[in-house]
């Protein structure tokens, strides 16, 4: 489905979230279950857990990410209507390709272009938003960077994404022991799906305030 329309775009990120929570909502119902099963089984549940909770963690900031800069480059702006934060994403290959090469010549027709062509239609990579399988909370912060939205409801919740989250799934994916128990399976579960409902409004509020679009001086 094309994200033309505000309403396309708020449907895509409803949506994906909802499968999303009701999987873990599942797992969480399996996790807090307790009666009946062994403390060796509940461990690997839990365990199990972690990884799956952080899946979707990367999988919707990846998914929402994308789909908001899917959005703005249907709206076919401008060089020099689209804001700064859009047009660097939109400038990244042009500089990236003179400095791999080396060769300061290759610097002079991106200098061109910023002097003449800003008025032709930005072109947008598609799915140009990576979390590079380790999304933490440095990358978190690029990511909210490119997209123009604020990092600050993030900035109390580094650590619990850096050790509590990415730390111990990664700690799991690669054969290491990581005790976490019910309890702070719970809070961590709590805290990562409000951090993903803030994650949805934030790119939804910035596409119908039209945050992509450069201000007037």
């Amino acid at each position: 489905m094309s994200i033309r329309t505000l309403e396309n775009l708020s449907d895509k990120l409803a949506q994906d979230l909802a499968w999303r929570k009701r999987e873990l909502a599942e797992i969480k119902s399996l996790v807090e279950a307790k009666k009946n099963v062994s403390d060796q089984r509940h461990k690997v549940l839990v365990r199990s857990a972690v990884c799956i909770l952080y899946s979707h963690w990367e999988g919707f900031v990846k998914l929402a990410a994308n789909a908001y800069v899917e959005y703005v480059r249907l709206k076919r702006l401008t060089y020099q209507d689209i804001s700064t934060n859009f047009l660097a994403l939109a400038m990244k290959e042009k500089l990236k390709e003179a400095k791999e090469t080396n060769k300061p010549s290759l610097y002079i027709p991106v200098c061109q272009f910023l002097i003449s062509e800003l008025n032709q239609r930005c072109i947008l990579p598609k799915d140009p938003i990576s979390t590079a399988s380790n999304l933490n909370s440095e990358i978190l912060k690029d990511i909210a960077d490119i997209l123009g939205i604020d990092f600050s409801p993030y900035l109390t919740k580094s650590k619990l994404i850096d050790e509590k989250l990415l730390k111990t799934r990664n700690e799991i994916a690669h054969g290491e022991y990581s005790g976490v128990d019910r309890n702070e399976y719970i809070e961590l579960h709590q805290e990562i799906i409000n951090l993903l409902d803030i994650f949805k409004t934030q790119i939804e509020n910035a596409a119908s305030e039209e945050r992509f679009k450069r201000k007037s001086p």
